[in-house]
């Protein structure tokens, strides 16, 4: 999409989120600010929700909210983190010398946390994806809660709350974010595309929720492709816009589980590829890879890819899709 993505230009306000019992709970959070465990499934809204909270509970929400995705920084390596323009400057060359890479990600979370609000009482820090970190860096994290927690508010957003330790858990209130239902989905479609100036039918809107399935930022960016391919949004509309890209979601489902340890999840999303797609393993095997290259970097790619020769070598053997691809799998949720 070469325009601005409708997910960002028309972020909700706390207001406009759909569920109602994440609506109320995080209203008492901007009166009374505590640590969060906000959890749900993946496209369900959680970082949008917590951005939400931060616009009404700061007055400058862009200085006094800090975003650090956890899959993206305890991904990195030793000289990435030190070497990232949100870390360098408190990251000297000392340091960076005689740090491991734990010593490293233990003081960024210090350093972080330990800023001093610029509009208000409180920082807010957001650690995205937390069920990406290992049970020592958690073990620092509570340090760190219990350090600063005059001053900053930790709102942990995770697909799978049981990753947590329980000290973290006892430091913070949870806020469940279910799935919206399809009835909420369209709710919010509709309030876009209007803003939008895009003529749309309610059956189209119907069309690209429920080929969402639940999750919100694929609904809305299922909308925008609709609305700039085909320039409405009706049911045939989104029929033509999105029947090509339908894999390209259950790819990014798969991998998101896969990576979260949640192999059974990823396997059932394989067989639904496998069977209910009727697609082959080399053409799921290449949709991976696709997917693969615009989330990862590095010597990630280069060891997906070691993975994916391996793969593809027994595919040609005549060897099961299922138990091949399931292997790749497994092998990143290790």
């Amino acid at each position: 999409m070469d325009e601005p993505l409708w997910i960002d230009e028309h972020a909700p306000s706390l207001a406009d989120l759909p569920q109602a019992s994440v609506r109320d709970r995080l209203r008492d959070a901007v009166d009374e600010p505590v640590n969060l465990v906000v959890y749900g499934p993946s496209g369900a809204g959680k970082t949008a929700a917590v951005r939400a909270l931060a616009a009404a509970a700061h007055d400058d929400p862009e200085t006094d909210l800090v975003e650090v995705n956890v899959a993206d920084v305890f991904g990195m390596t030793k000289t990435e983190i030190s070497e990232d323009p949100r870390f360098a400057s408190f990251i000297d060359a000392k340091r960076r010398r005689n740090s491991s890479k734990a010593d490293l990600v233990n003081h960024v979370l210090k350093e972080t946390a330990s800023y001093s609000p610029v509009s208000g009482g409180y920082n807010t820090i957001l650690l995205d994806n937390a069920e990406a970190i290992r049970e020592d860096f958690q073990q620092a994290l509570r340090r760190v809660m219990e350090r600063h927690h005059e001053a900053t508010q930790f709102i942990i957003a995770t697909r799978q709350p049981s990753k947590l330790i329980p000290p973290i858990h006892s430091r913070c209130f949870p806020v469940s974010v279910r799935a919206p239902t399809d009835n909420e989905v369209v709710d919010v479609l509709r309030e876009i595309v209007a803003a939008e100036g895009v003529d749309y039918e309610p059956d189209g809107l119907e069309f690209v929720a429920g080929y969402a399935e639940g999750d919100l930022r694929e609904a809305v960016l299922g909308a925008q492709t609709t609305a700039e391919q085909e320039g409405e949004v009706t049911m045939n509309a989104a029929y033509e816009a999105l029947q090509d890209v339908g894999s390209d979601a259950a790819v990014e489902s798969m991998l998101d589980d896969a990576e979260a340890g949640a192999f059974t999840d990823a396997r059932s999303t394989l067989d639904d590829l496998l069977v209910d797609e009727g697609m082959s393993g080399g053409e799921v095997l290449d949709d991976l890879l696709e997917v693969a290259r615009s989330r990862y970097s590095g010597d990630d790619v280069a060891e997906l890819y070691a993975l994916a020769g391996d793969v593809e070598f027994d595919l040609t053997r005549g060897t099961s899709d299922r138990v091949q691809l399931g292997r790749l799998l497994a092998e990143l949720g290790r």
